[in-house]
């Protein structure tokens, strides 16, 4: 009966150590699924505009070829264009450009600066998160580069989303 018993507990304990990971997981996968700052999301014209004023955090996130993530600091522009969003960046040669160019889908984050004086939180907690992929008209990218910025990349805006 001893036996029996230790072995009863054994399998339990086993299964209660297996269930941990698998618990685990499925905690930090839907830990990303919460917009936890959805009340300070910036979008449409108010995004557009903070991002055109060249004041916070700009981040802009592509796939190596590997398929491992590169992410860099980039300034970037947001122009409209019949009731529809579009990225404009400007990159030197460099691994986020090829990156760009060979597979043109990505995520930019813009991170306004908070006003700390007026109480806000001494991080970006304003702004979004915006994926994005190629223009499918390439007629489209003449219309706007209205300033004629040479090797200006367009990327139509798919989703924004707020900071976390």
């Amino acid at each position: 009966m001893k036996k029996l018993m230790n072995a009863l507990l054994l399998s339990f304990l086993l299964v209660a150590l297996l269930a941990v990971p698998a618990m685990a997981e499925d905690v930090v996968s839907s830990a990303s699924v919460a917009d936890f700052y959805a009340d300070a999301a910036l979008t449409g014209d108010e995004l557009m505009n903070a991002i055109n004023t060249y004041s916070g955090t700009y981040l802009v996130s592509s796939s190596n070829p590997d398929g491992t993530p590169n992410t860099a600091f980039l300034v970037f522009s947001m122009v409209k264009h019949e009731d529809k969003y579009y990225l404009q960046l400007g990159m030197a040669d460099n691994q986020s450009k090829a990156n760009l160019t060979a597979n043109g889908n990505g995520m930019a984050v813009y991170g306004a600066n908070p006003d700390v004086a007026a109480g806000e939180k001494p991080y970006p907690i304003a702004g979004a998160r915006i994926w994005f992929k190629p223009l499918e008209d390439p007629s489209l990218a003449e219309t706007l580069n209205a300033s004629g910025r040479p090797g200006a990349m367009f990327f139509e805006v798919t989703e924004i989303r707020p900071v976390g």
